[in-house]
């Protein structure tokens, strides 16, 4: 029986390591460069054309954002969302771990994201690796059977086993008819703000914008009705 209160949702908002290409080491140019060879099969683009990419790949990226959300348990029950946001990620990293351990169970706690299996919850694990922090239980896959790994994915859930599909979570909210979160800027545009404008909190407000609509796609693609904003609180 599905139980909302052991669910937290949530997205994470990533950037490149540094500003630009030439910013980097020379060895970890190197590497970039063996990278942008795979990304551009034309040839065309240069290393530094590619960088813009780079904070989608753990190895050469960080989080900057990470907003969650969880139901309250009342007569009608209400949408939470927080968001953590830091310069330095190893600070940022802490932050959502003690939220984890604090104020949730571990045995029951389940996490949510939208292609989370491929992205938000592996990158998660491979930052904390990097910065030398323990991976929480609920992250953690080792010695695991599949059915003990206590992660929701909605888009897998709108798969319905069709392993060729992929669907954004902006095209499942606008077929769902749920308010979408870009109205101000979108995922592609992150790395500029972050960079270009220096707006941590632009990107705070648009990763907590994400996350309350991933949670209204996670009632919806469980046949249950979306909540009105008056009982959302974004904190």
């Amino acid at each position: 029986m599905l139980n909302l209160y052991n669910i937290l949702f949530l997205d994470i908002e990533t950037v490149a390591t540094s500003p630009q290409f030439e910013n980097l080491s020379d060895r970890f140019k190197t590497l970039w460069e063996k990278k942008a060879k795979f990304l551009d099969k034309s040839g065309l683009l240069t290393p530094a054309d590619l960088y813009q990419q780079a904070g989608i790949y753990a190895e050469f990226g960080k989080i900057v954002s990470i907003a969650v959300g969880y139901f309250t348990k009342e007569d009608n029950p209400k949408l939470r969302i927080k968001a953590f946001s830091n310069d330095n990620e190893k600070d940022l990293l802490k932050e959502f771990s003690s939220l984890i351990s604090q104020k949730f169970d571990s045995e029951s706690l389940r996490l949510c994201a939208h292609n989370g299996k491929e992205f938000d919850f592996p990158y998660l694990s491979r930052r904390l690796i990097i910065n030398n922090l323990p991976v929480p239980e609920v992250l953690s896959l080792s010695g695991k059977k599949p059915w003990e790994i206590k992660h929701l994915d909605t888009m897998e859930m709108w798969k319905f086993g069709d392993y060729k599909h992929f669907t954004s979570l902006e095209l499942l909210a606008a077929i769902l008819n749920i308010e979408s979160s870009k109205d101000d800027i979108d995922g592609s545009q992150v790395n500029e703000v972050y960079y270009g404008e220096n707006d941590l909190e632009r990107i705070s407000e648009y990763c907590k914008r994400d996350v309350v609509v991933l949670a209204q796609v996670f009632l919806r693609l469980n046949q249950m009705p979306t909540l009105p904003k008056e009982r959302i609180t974004l904190l």
